[in-house]
């Protein structure tokens, strides 16, 4: 069991916008301590000078599908429906557990050095995605994806088996969305969701197309179908809520579900903007994800958390719309919170050492007017300093201690030959 301090820090630990300077203490996976300083007899394996940049929670990703690697910039022309049909699904059906296990992680190597230490993934082949999430140090929820094409019959045997895998990878109950999934299906998710009293998390109202069927097919929109349905009845949320309207927000805030929003996947597909700015107004839950790299096509949460803020200026024609605190807090603690992650919302003594650094000394990063929107609105990738998730130090200075990246890279172009 590791004992590390991190000295000469400001600390940000997202229970308030207050700075502290001073220490931080890790040993093993939890933080025992963070203030100005204090005598101690620890024999410590590590004491880290942090130069005064900021120590803050890690990044969580929401929602993403991490095996989807495989697809970045390989269909950029398309809108959802064809993206999906014409380009994506043709090609997953080609996908073995070895492309999983070797596309999976490089979107975890990218988390790392993108400040993410959690991530919310929906995709396939799971044993091989819980591996490489353990042998890289991420913390791995996973939402399942299962549909009328697949998954249903394994959903409850998934659920068992990796909420008991490994300390790093837990399991929520989830279907891919309401356009792939008959009544019958979604009735027996919704039997799931009262035997283990369990949350459900699913794709809603990204597209206008996909609200306008279910009104068609069901009489109202998804959010309020799967309400009536019982499914959220122990909670969870939806990924997108681009065409929310107010029933749905009604639904939403009235039974404490999560919208996770996608910036940059709903931009780059065309699918629209999720109004964010509403979400806030509305005191409803929010977090924040990247969606799979064949739609984004970055694994980027920074950048996610600059467009969400300034896109809900553009809809609304005022600059002071969002607070970018609000949306930092959203893609740290709200993802946290949304994927059940209770014990590394924000950075507090007794919670998981799950930290990033925020490297100051960035020509981006100064003056330093207002730290909190320097991250939100000017920072990048490269301003990632550190990652540490469970106490382990694995992204640090550019490099990767937990995953060998020239490997990584050689297998995902090799196995790309299959899918191409």
């Amino acid at each position: 069991m590791a004992n590390i301090r991190f000295y000469n820090a400001r600390i940000l630990t997202m229970e308030d916008q207050n700075i502290i300077e001073g220490e931080l203490w890790v040993s093993g996976s939890k933080i025992t301590y963070i203030g100005e300083g204090k005598a101690n007899d620890i024999k410590w394996d590590s004491q880290i000078d942090c130069n005064r940049n900021i120590l803050m929670p890690g990044l969580k990703n929401a929602h993403t599908h991490s095996g989807m690697t495989f697809s970045r910039s390989l269909a950029d022309e398309y809108s959802l429906n064809d993206w999906l049909f014409k380009a994506i699904f043709p090609r997953e059906a080609k996908l073995t557990p070895e492309h999983i296990y070797w596309f999976t992680k490089l979107a975890y190597a990218e988390y790392l050095s993108g400040g993410i230490t959690a991530c919310f993934d929906m995709y396939f082949h799971l044993r091989e995605a819980a591996k490489a999430a353990v042998e890289s140090g991420i913390r791995l929820v996973f939402c399942d994806s299962a549909n009328d094409f697949g998954g249903i019959d394994e959903l409850e045997d998934n659920y068992n088996t990796y909420n008991s895998f490994d300390p790093l990878v837990s399991f929520k109950l989830g279907f891919h969305a309401e356009y792939t999934t008959s009544k019958k299906n979604m009735e027996y998710v919704s039997q799931l969701a009262h035997k283990y009293k369990a949350p459900v998390y699913t794709h809603i109202s990204e597209t206008r197309a996909e609200v306008e069927g279910c009104k068609d097919r069901y009489g109202v929109t998804p959010a309020v179908l799967l309400d009536r349905m019982g499914i959220f009845d122990f909670g969870g949320g939806g990924f997108h809520c681009v065409w929310f309207t107010d029933e749905d927000m009604e639904v939403f805030r009235s039974k404490g579900l999560w919208s996770v929003f996608n910036a940059c996947s709903n931009l780059k597909l065309a699918s629209g903007i999720a109004p964010v700015y509403k979400f806030i107004d509305s005191d409803m839950k929010i977090a924040i994800g990247t969606d799979g790299a064949g739609s984004n096509n970055s694994l980027s949460l920074i950048r996610e958390m600059y467009l969400d803020t300034v896109l809900s200026n553009s809809m609304t024609g005022n600059a002071a719309t969002v607070d970018p605190y609000k949306i930092l807090k959203a893609g740290t603690t709200g993802g946290a919170l949304c994927m059940g992650l209770d014990d590394s919302d924000v950075l507090a003594e007794g919670k998981k050492a799950d930290i990033i650094m925020i490297d100051m000394s960035r020509p981006s990063m100064q003056p330093e007017n207002n730290i909190i929107r320097n991250i939100v609105y000017s920072a990048d990738n490269s301003c990632i300093k550190m990652t540490m998730a469970d106490g382990k130090i694995l992204y640090e200075d550019g490099k990767f201690t937990s995953v060998d990246i020239e490997e990584v890279y050689r297998m995902c172009n090799r196995l790309q030959k299959d899918l191409v």
